[in-house]
């Protein structure tokens, strides 16, 4: 089994910065394609980036493409999200997805991935 735990999330202003952290424990834990999601208040939960188990490989959604970059320390397990000039609209829970499979630019939905982390809250205010 895998357990994911997000940290780093938090409240800031428009144009700052945070780092979410994703680590990675269990028995499957090595050799995991990570994805990022979100879900604001009374919407769907949507993709936000995504790479893959070497990390030669990601993907982020349009509207964070040159404000998010995703990145990852495989000797920690542990995956980040750096989130630059954050906008009002990028308010909401983020969760850490992984699975096992070969990695995919297309593995955008929520049913691309297998194992969920708890979720952590970014705030950002104007």
């Amino acid at each position: 089994q895998v357990q994911l735990v997000e940290s780093g999330g938090g409240s800031v202003q428009a144009g700052g910065s945070l780092r979410l952290s994703c680590e990675a424990s269990g028995r499957a834990s090595t050799n995991l394609a990570v994805g990022w999601f979100r879900q604001a208040p009374g919407k769907e939960r949507e993709f936000v980036a995504s790479i893959s188990q070497r990390g030669s490989s990601s993907n982020v959604v349009d509207s964070a493409q040159g404000r998010f970059t995703i990145a990852r320390d495989s000797g920690k397990n542990t995956v980040y999200l750096q989130m630059n000039n954050l906008k009002q609209e990028d308010t909401a829970v983020y969760y850490c997805a992984a699975t096992g499979r070969l990695y995919s630019k297309g593995y955008v939905t929520t049913t691309s991935y297998d194992y969920w982390g708890q979720g952590t809250q970014v705030t950002v205010s104007s």
